[in-house]
């Protein structure tokens, strides 16, 4: 065998191949076959009219290039000049050559045959690989050779050798048999050869990957062979990802990219390509392809889980088309249109692009029209769905107009509409449509046509009863409905709450579960924490269902860490705040409130939740239920008994001396504590309110300032008052509150707190030269309300800025 071969070749080399090929012969090679030229054996060969003779094309250029430096026509090898350039093909010659070529190269394909063996030597099996590439590239007619001597399969073979340059060489020369050879393809791709080529592309020694995907894009070449290529399990999953690789050999991904677009003839493929991520195809073939073929595309792309950018190339590419597939087409086709509409408008980007592509009135449509062209059942479930993701992309549907007549989404009619379907159809198309309710009433530009409608419709008390729903969906939805309709219309709903039974028992049943925090349990202490705090009588009946101490106990394990935050904490955690703070507007009018507070101690829990950072709804809050629970305290305050006097003591009262009673509140002058009478002189509620005045959030100032000056009222020892903030160093912060001017019901409240300090004389005094105080003083006396200018007048006299009049007319008396 190695005789057989050129011993002087090196098979490492790939450098001149095809002169080494074309002198490894069986037979001996005649000088005649060689063209002059070219040194090589000729194919095409022509006699001049001396008789010498060349290959057709290397003479040829031979005497183009005479003829473009304009040198003489001579014979190359006698430099004799030539009269004429005829050519005289040597037909004799060349069938002689094709007849000493063929016997070569059987004999040559028989010793690759022969080498071509797992067991054989890898300078062997290369060599053999080589050779098979060169007579190859000679001729397509080499290829059926190649092919008929069963060669391919035996190439194939190769592919499992333990050599990697083996394996390289053999998917290279199976690429080179396959180029331009249907049949070839074929054998290549019988039995599971794919599926080992698939496996090369994961591989990760490059050199190999690359030819591997130059063999897999010549067979996907042959339309018959592109589905074979989709079967084999991830071959296209690899493929779009090498597509979209940064570290791929550039010719690499452009290979895999035109592999793909050879696969799209198969439309098995393009289904695996948008599943995939790859989704042209599916597209074009949707908007393109026959009404099967869009009605197949259409129906898997409603199958799809796409992200959102996606969703968003979707709705811009397909959807006006599916928009008018779903407003005429065949009930087939409409429902195909639907739920590929579902699929991509679950996106707030896309489904804004599907409403400026006109989605609302064929839809609203659909859903509302009764008779023969009526959607059924299960498609009006998947129209309701689409129109709630829709709606809840944050539009402004005020604005967009359903049909001629110029209506809207939240026109009367149309959400009178939307409340009768609610009431006269299934769990599944109630939450749907509850959601779109859901998304009208979250914008502020929508939320009162809704209101309005609802109202005039009757239909809060249905709406109150789906809080009971088994479905939990359609339960979240109604009470997130609800929430947001509360702001706007409480007072109806704690009326149809309290006229009700079970609904409220049912949202604090909600609130309590205890499996971590949950979206609907964040809506339902929001929708009642929203309902009017000062209705005593919905007040009392929540006493009655014991829902203050539920709340309480999962505000404490909230504060202590018990219950795990979620992404709904912070809502929820407002919510029970709010709710727990409506029992300190109704205690002067209901005992159990009193009871409830001092019992669970309120007063503290509530400054405990002073220093909720980063809640400051929590904090706004915890100040105002201060304020309420402070402003109880004179009422709750228990004023000592004193002794009677003795029988001397009434007929000589200038004898008498009054007596003494000790650990009484300085303020209320009586026997007070945090947890029984609220007094906020106990625990370090007063320290904690002054800290909020330095809170960057308004609102939390004010109910703080609010809380503050219940030290300052008129029923309690104001002077006492201002000794305590003056402990706690208090008063700075509130004279900085007016001098920041930051709200109009923050100056109101510093002036007259200011006003109540600064009848210490010592105070004022020390406050009188602040030139600061006395302008913004003076800017209050000018531009204030009423009641707030007298105020500042007092406040003014107190630092000598106006004349006390008043004194003056009182001396004189």
């Amino acid at each position: 065998m190695t005789e057989s071969w050129d011993g002087s070749y090196d098979p490492g080399s790939q450098s001149d191949e095809s002169y080494h090929f074309d002198r490894t012969h069986i037979e001996p090679l005649y000088d005649a076959f060689v063209c002059p030229l070219t040194k090589q054996v000729m194919c095409d060969p022509v006699t001049l009219e001396n008789g010498r003779t060349f290959e057709r094309e290397a003479i040829e250029k031979w005497f183009k290039e005479c003829k473009e430096s304009r040198r003489k026509l001579v014979c190359p090898l006698t430099l004799k000049e030539l009269r004429s350039t005829d050519l005289n093909p040597s037909i004799s010659l060349r069938n002689t050559i094709e007849e000493w070529t063929a016997r070569n190269e059987a004999a040559q394909l028989d010793i690759a045959r022969r080498s071509l063996f797992p067991g054989n030597s890898e300078n062997e099996v290369m060599q053999a690989l080589k050779y098979i590439q060169h007579i190859c590239q000679k001729s397509r007619s080499s290829k059926h050779v190649v092919r008929n001597a069963g060669l391919i399969p035996m190439i194939v073979d190769m592919l499992k050798s333990s050599s990697r340059r083996v394996r390289c060489k053999a998917l290279e020369t199976l690429r080179i048999v396959a180029e331009e050879d249907a049949d070839n393809k074929e054998i290549v791709a019988e039995g599971d050869t794919i599926r080992t080529i698939v496996k090369f592309l994961s591989h990760e020694l490059s050199k190999e990957r690359e030819e591997a995907m130059s063999l897999l894009y010549e067979l996907s070449k042959s339309e018959a062979l592109c589905e074979k290529i989709g079967a084999v399990n991830g071959a296209i999953l690899i493929l779009v990802g090498m597509t979209s690789s940064n570290s791929e050999n550039v010719l690499t991904v452009e290979k895999a990219d035109k592999t793909l677009e050879n696969l799209e003839k198969c439309e098995k493929n393009v289904l695996q390509m948008a599943e995939n991520g790859r989704l042209q195809p599916l597209l074009t073939l949707l908007l393109e392809g026959s009404l099967e073929t869009k009605l197949s595309m259409a129906t898997y792309l409603g199958e799809l889980v796409l992200s959102n950018d996606v969703k968003v190339f979707v709705a811009k590419t397909v959807g006006s088309s599916l928009i008018n597939v779903m407003k005429s087409g065949n009930m087939q086709s409409r429902e195909a249109a639907l739920k590929a509409l579902n699929q991509i408008s679950s996106c707030e980007a896309s489904a804004k692009v599907l409403i400026e592509a006109g989605i609302l009135p064929p839809l609203v449509k659909d859903l509302f029209i009764v008779g023969v062209n009526q959607l059924p059942m299960r498609l009006k479930e998947v129209s309701a769905t689409v129109l709630a993701n829709v709606v809840n992309s944050g539009h402004d549907f005020d604005s967009i107009p359903l049909e001629a007549d110029h209506q809207t989404l939240v026109s009367e009619d149309i959400v009178h509409n939307l409340l009768h379907l609610i009431s006269n159809t299934g769990p599944a198309i109630e939450c749907k449509l509850l959601q779109v309710l859901v998304g009208l009433t979250s914008s502020p530009n929508t939320v009162l046509d809704v209101v309005t409608a609802i109202k005039s419709s009757g239909a809060t008390i249905s709406l109150i009863q789906f809080i009971e729903a088994t479905q939990k969906d359609l339960r979240v939805a109604s009470i997130k409905l609800l929430q947001n309709l509360s702001p706007h219309m409480g007072q109806e709903l704690a009326d149809a709450l309290r006229g009700t039974v079970g609904q409220l028992g049912s949202l604090i049943k909600i609130i309590s579960e205890n499996m971590g925090i949950t979206e609907e349990q964040a809506a339902a202490v929001g929708l009642l924490a929203d309902l009017p705090e000062r209705d005593l009588g919905l007040t009392r009946q929540m006493l009655d269902e014991g829902a203050f101490e539920v709340v309480i106990s999962r505000v404490v394990r909230i504060r202590q860490g018990e219950t795990r935050g979620s992404r709904f904490m912070t809502p929820y955690l407002e919510g029970l705040v709010r709710f727990l703070a409506r029992v300190t507007f109704v205690l002067a009018d209901e005992p159990d409130a009193v009871a409830l507070s001092r019992e669970h101690n309120l007063a503290a829990l509530f400054t405990d939740l002073l220093q909720a950072n980063g809640l400051d709804k929590v904090q706004m809050v915890s100040a105002m239920a201060l304020e309420n629970l402070s402003q109880e305290s004179k009422r709750l305050t228990r004023l000592p008994e004193l002794p009677k006097p003795g029988f001397c003591a009434s007929i000589f009262p200038c004898f008498s001396k009054q007596p003494t009673v000790s650990g009484l509140c300085r303020l209320h002058h009586g026997t007070c504590s945090l947890k029984d009478t609220f007094c906020l002189l106990e625990g370090k509620a007063v320290v904690k309110l002054v800290a909020c005045l330095d809170h960057t959030n308004e609102k939390v100032v004010e109910a703080a300032m609010a809380a503050l000056c219940t030290l300052l009222d008129d029923e309690v020892d104001i002077e006492q008052g201002v000794m305590v903030l003056c402990e706690v160093e208090g008063i700075k912060p509130i004279l900085d509150v007016l001098l920041e001017n930051r709200t109009e019901i923050l100056r109101q409240r510093a002036v007259w707190a200011i006003e109540r300090i600064l009848r210490t004389d010592d105070i004022a005094y020390e406050i009188s030269g602040d030139p600061n105080v006395s302008t913004a003083l003076v800017d209050a006396f000018r531009h204030c309300d009423y009641r707030t200018r007298q105020i500042a007048e007092c406040a003014l006299k107190h630092v000598d800025k106006i004349p006390n009049f008043s004194a003056v007319f009182n001396g004189r008396g």
